[in-house]
């Protein structure tokens, strides 16, 4: 069950969505008087065009494991529509501000975006899915990379970060800096089975020990791991790359951070089998030097600062605008 949330939390879930997949305002350039749920300096913003967001917004929450309630979900149709009225007056004041894209940046967006399919197929099935055609979707990308440049022109390219601003928060906040001791390390597994009994447990100690045995006479790790191992790392050898404390098995973990790199464990019992666990590689806990990271902590700064600039430049322009609401 979804626990209480606060209205802070639905309004990243739909800002978030809305970055991530902004999906293009589909319905005809003549919009239906009784299908408006709000109008922005005339501008008419439709139930289809809401419900199109909703659609999305609500396929991203439920696809993160959450299950809003009633009351969770007027919130969520609120901050949607609240976001939708933003847009809309971005979108205004990047047109008033004669703000333009060059429409070979908007090709190198569609390239951009068209790798994350693994073939054109994939992206054409997608364009299905959001139910808009390629054209749509290069409008509305062409205007939301018009209302970044007039986010960075009027809030962002505002805003400075001191060279003392960022020491402080470096020297104030060291957890952020500091990287655990963590290992490298491959694995061969030999699971118990689906029904673990003593007679599973046998016959899958009998098999690792036989791999036991087959190391210490110099044979492979690596092509034992790939050829005998039950996990899915065989298909890398075994390999599990890096990882910190508290990521496996205790008793995994007791064994990886012990050895010494190049060296195998013994048999090595966990919930899901037997293990021979050999450590590639160690990397002790460290602090990243202020001189190797001061260039991104001082952007980090500066974008978490725009993040509060924003409702401020939102809420001026909204109190310049004729903004009505017309859904309950």
């Amino acid at each position: 069950m979804l626990k209480k949330r606060g209205s802070l939390y639905w309004a990243t879930v739909i800002a978030l969505a809305f970055f991530i997949f902004s999906s293009p305002v589909l319905a005809d350039e003549k919009k239906p008087a009784d299908d408006k749920v709000a109008e922005v300096n005339g501008s008419v913003i439709t139930k289809t065009e809401f419900d199109a967001e909703m659609s999305r917004v609500s396929q991203r929450i439920k696809a993160a494991g959450q299950t809003p309630s009633t009351s969770q979900m007027e919130e969520i149709r609120k901050e949607v529509l609240k976001t939708l009225i933003d847009r809309e007056l971005l979108l205004q004041e990047s047109t008033k501000n004669k703000i333009t894209v060059d429409d070979s940046l908007v090709a190198e967006q569609i390239e951009a975006l068209k790798k994350r399919f693994p073939d054109e197929g994939k992206y054409k099935e997608w364009l299905i899915q959001m139910g808009f055609s390629e054209e749509q979707l290069k409008s509305r990308i062409k205007e939301d990379m018009g209302m970044k440049q007039l986010v960075d022109k009027e809030v962002v390219d505002k805003i400075t970060v001191t060279e003392k601003e960022a020491k402080e928060y470096y020297d104030n906040n060291p957890g952020s800096f500091s990287q655990a001791e963590s290992v490298r390390a491959s694995h061969i597994l030999i699971g118990f089975g689906e029904k673990v009994d003593a007679s599973s447990k046998e016959a899958a100690r009998k098999k690792i020990e036989e791999i036991e045995g087959r190391l210490k006479k110099g044979e492979d790790f690596a092509a034992l791991a790939k050829e005998f191992s039950e996990c899915p790392s065989s298909k890398m050898e075994g390999d599990l790359g890096y990882f910190e404390r508290g990521r496996m098995a205790p008793s995994f973990e007791e064994a990886a951070f012990a050895l010494e790199p190049g060296t195998v464990s013994g048999i090595v019992e966990t919930q899901f089998g037997y293990h021979l666990i050999k450590t590639v590689d160690k990397k002790a806990a460290t602090t990243i030097p202020y001189s190797d990271i001061s260039e991104k902590l001082q952007q980090y700064l500066k974008n978490e600062k725009a993040k509060k600039e924003m409702p401020i430049y939102i809420s001026n322009l909204k109190a310049k605008a004729e903004v009505k609401w017309y859904m309950e």
